[in-house]
């Protein structure tokens, strides 16, 4: 395969890509040549896209049984658990297989997804289990055990997320701040810890996912990581909490993320909706402190999250709509703010995915990249369009073609 006229991030003269046997070959100005050759028209092409938090197991049931009226967290969970009692492996298959095709589609081959274990027979687990399975050759997945009522609150989960891990799930998790008590959150924590030193698994911990500036877990988090000497293998999504402490504490709680070499997953598109609701104005943007972060050079990503669930109406998997909104939540629109934030869907998740210096467009590396019609990260963040190709290994996974607009009147200055 050749790929002509392609436009590399941050260069300012096209190239031409050769690629064979899966692995990317040449990267020239030079001719290449190939059984397919496709004329990039100048268009931008970069590394996939990565997902570091997301569910397949909810996907795609909003408003079955019912839709979310508060749009709160609160709220969500409990339509979730309604229809989590009629799950079956053909139903969450089922859902779960249009949702990976959406992230494909979008040009996203590296996905992180929480799995709920909160009943017995573990079905969603089993579930995705088998898609992982089915679509290990197009896309990498991780699964988390995801306790979504508490290892506390809901004992039970304690032994299942054991289970979890036996039967093949990568990463153990917690929800501290929906815990009954700051004791029970922290056990909860301890807990998580233990199980991933003995099974070796990733910790993905759902961190402060409220609008109170009493939730200070990941602080916790911070310390748990240093005391146990994960630094660099922990993530924290959501932290929206830390939006809220006043500046002092957020500065300590921050060099404590620093320090612990967190990850930590902003959500912009869910929780700019679901946080902040109840706040009196001025109110508060619903998410973490991206801006600040980034700034301190810790390793801050953002994710799409929630695809049509009982938490979140909407969501296509789409990447660069979350890196859009999380641009301007975050006040980085500026040109050298934007390439940051683009690569907060890119190399950084694809750090704390465990890609390693594989990952991205270098010769001698797996050609897995996608081509846009766009030629700068302003315009694809502009248009958010689809990949014209989502390409893995050399082959072409995904063609979409891209949209174009037939004027039925002339339209022009008189």
């Amino acid at each position: 395969m050749a790929i002509k006229n392609a436009r590399l991030l941050h260069a300012v003269e096209v190239v031409n890509i050769g690629v064979s046997n899966g692995r990317f070959m040449h990267i020239t100005k030079d001719l290449v040549d190939g059984k397919k050759v496709i004329d990039a028209k100048g268009g931008i092409v970069i590394p996939p896209f990565v997902e570091l938090h997301t569910h397949f197991d909810t996907a795609l049931t909003a408003g079955w049984p019912s839709f979310n009226r508060t749009g709160t967290l609160q709220e969500g969970i409990s339509i979730w658990n309604k229809r989590k009692k009629s799950l079956t492996i053909k139903d969450v298959n089922e859902r779960a297989e249009q949702a990976l095709k959406m992230y494909i589609k979008h040009g996203v081959l590296s996905v992180r997804a929480a799995v709920d274990i909160s009943d017995d027979d573990l079905t969603a687990l089993k579930a995705i289990l088998q898609i992982k399975k089915v679509y290990e050759q197009i896309i990498d997945l991780q699964i988390i055990a995801f306790p979504q009522d508490g290892l506390w609150k809901c004992f039970e989960n304690q032994g299942r997320m054991r289970k979890a891990l036996e039967m093949g799930a990568d990463a153990v998790s917690a929800v501290p701040h929906l815990e009954s008590s700051q004791e029970e959150g922290v056990r909860s924590l301890e807990y998580c810890f233990s199980l991933a030193k003995e099974y070796g698994s990733y910790i993905h911990i759902f961190c402060d996912e409220v609008d109170e500036v009493s939730s200070t877990f990941v602080q916790e988090v911070a310390n748990l990581t240093i005391e146990n000497g994960f630094e660099g293998r922990v993530v924290v999504s959501h932290v929206n909490a830390l939006a809220y402490y006043e500046s002092k504490y957020a500065e300590s709680v921050m060099e404590a993320i620093k320090k612990a070499r967190l990850t930590v997953v902003s959500c912009p598109l869910i929780n700019s909706s679901m946080l902040g609701r109840n706040d009196a104005y001025p109110k508060a943007t619903g998410i973490t402190r991206v801006k600040e972060l980034d700034t301190k050079n810790i390793n801050i990503c953002i994710a799409h999250d929630d695809i049509q669930t009982p938490f979140y109406p909407f969501g296509d998997g789409n990447m660069l709509r979350a890196a859009f909104m999380g641009a301007h939540l975050a006040h980085m629109t500026g040109e050298e703010p934007v390439k940051r934030v683009l690569s907060m869907i890119t190399e950084r998740p694809a750090a704390a995915f465990g890609k390693g210096k594989a990952y991205g467009i270098q010769e001698r590396s797996e050609a897995n990249f996608l081509l846009f019609e766009e030629r700068t990260i302003r315009e694809l963040m502009l248009n958010q369009s689809v990949p014209r190709y989502v390409i893995r290994r050399g082959k072409v996974i995904a063609e979409t073609i891209p949209a174009y607009t037939k004027w039925g009147c002339s339209l022009q200055l008189m």
